[in-house]
């Protein structure tokens, strides 16, 4: 292994100390539990898959500087270059066209099992400012139905987690 978890850890620290609680280091180290769990039954570079959960959620404001990064650490152009790619692909919106970007992709949407999609918002509802009828909207309008898991083992979760939070929503709304 070129890069260490610590290593990375330490490359990324800072930019997840400045998010919000769900979206800290924490949100990495979920996506990746879920990333074992989805991945065992597809070969996968493992070290790749780790640096594109690692870079995940801040490829879009420092990809030079993952980029060069990496080359520091004595990574080839091919393998930066397919490391940035596996970090775009774990986005909610992408099409994964990697091994690792797909299992990325997946875990990150099944993150946190069932019930986090209702946690995850209603958390970065709150940090936003949003009373809840706007973070009701957001879900409504944002995430439900909106992304999909490419490989099989991660849609019946991701199913599972959108039906829990549309019965969740339904029976808040209609008692508040």
């Amino acid at each position: 292994m070129k890069i260490s978890l610590e290593e990375a850890e330490d490359f990324v620290r800072q930019d997840y100390a400045e998010k919000d609680i769900m979206h800290n280091l924490d949100h990495i180290r979920r996506i990746l539990k879920a990333a074992q769990k989805i991945g065992e039954n597809h070969i996968y570079d493992s070290q790749m898959l780790t640096l594109g959960a690692y870079f995940h959620g801040i490829i879009y404001k420092k990809e030079k500087e993952i980029r060069e990064f990496l080359k520091n650490k004595g990574f080839s152009q091919d393998e930066t270059e397919r490391v940035v790619k596996i970090a775009w692909e774990s986005q909610k919106d992408s099409r994964p066209e990697t091994a690792e970007g797909l299992i990325l992709h997946d875990a990150h949407l099944i993150e946190g099992g069932k019930t986090f999609l209702i946690t995850k918002s209603l958390v970065t509802g709150t940090a936003r400012g949003q009373n809840l009828e706007e973070t009701i909207s957001f879900i409504e309008q944002n995430l439900l139905g909106k992304f999909k898991c490419y490989l099989p083992e991660a849609q019946e979760i991701y199913e599972q987690k959108e039906l829990f939070a549309r019965e969740f929503l339904d029976d808040l709304k209609n008692n508040l």
